[in-house]
């Protein structure tokens, strides 16, 4: 059988006694219903993975018995900042996901020109809350043992600033004919994907004086979701550990 993979919020030692947070312990306790002597792997997004033994199992209350933490090799020495501008239904959320897949590091939602998602005060709260859920079980299901940070709303002129650590900037356009494979290896990237339309020629424009480079995937328009994976995809193949 094999051993679940749960994050949890809780702290987490060798040879400690720990007790998981409401989440963790719901879905193990309610929803997988393990018993005492049962094994699972454990991580808090400090970088490792720690096997664990169930001690006590409730459908609210679960402690486990920590073992030797083991480094996680699944993380990749690039730092992805991802730019997302946002986007209606679960198309957000496939972003989300296949980006934490492919190693993002941060992610921050974007309100741009064309954007016709408007998110404020305890709409923008929930949705943030529910796409840190969706990183979070996406980095279960794929072996991370950190979790990518998903950052309040940004306009383009904050996210500009925002990346400012960042040595190689990015923005993903396909009216220009540069392509990654030109440019020096970085250590930390910031990609910067528009809406369905597109981002106006103004933003593009902005965003070039502000030191991102325009580079294009292909001569394919790509959908909003799609584009920052097929990115990460190339930037991790080219300078990360993919390949």
């Amino acid at each position: 059988m094999r051993i679940p993979r749960i994050y949890t919020d809780s702290p987490l030692s060798e040879g400690a006694t720990a007790e998981l947070d409401d989440s963790a312990a719901q879905h193990v306790g309610r929803v997988l219903r393990m018993q005492p002597g049962q094994e699972l792997l454990l991580f808090n997004g400090d970088g490792n993975d720690y096997p664990a033994t169930i001690s006590e199992s409730g459908k609210k209350r679960v402690q486990v018995q920590v073992g030797n933490p083991v480094t996680s090799t699944t993380e990749s020495p690039l730092e992805i900042v991802l730019g997302q501008t946002l986007s209606k239904g679960d198309r957000m959320d496939y972003a989300v996901q296949k980006a934490t897949e492919m190693g993002v590091t941060r992610i921050v939602p974007l309100t741009t020109e064309r954007c016709d998602v408007k998110l404020r005060g305890d709409r923008e709260d929930k949705r943030l809350r529910h796409w840190q859920s969706v990183a979070t079980s996406a980095a279960e299901q794929c072996g991370r043992a950190r979790v990518p940070d998903i950052l309040p709303v940004m306009t383009v002129t904050d996210w500009l600033d925002h990346t400012s650590d960042c040595d190689l900037r990015l923005v993903l356009h396909h009216r220009t004919e540069q392509s990654l494979n030109t440019l020096a290896k970085p250590s930390r990237v910031a990609l910067m994907i528009g809406p369905e339309g597109g981002l106006s020629p103004e933003e593009i424009a902005t965003a070039e004086t502000a030191g991102f480079l325009p580079v294009a995937l292909g001569p394919r328009v790509l959908r909003t979701e799609t584009a920052p994976v097929a990115a990460m995809a190339l930037c991790q193949w080219l300078w990360g550990d993919i390949g």
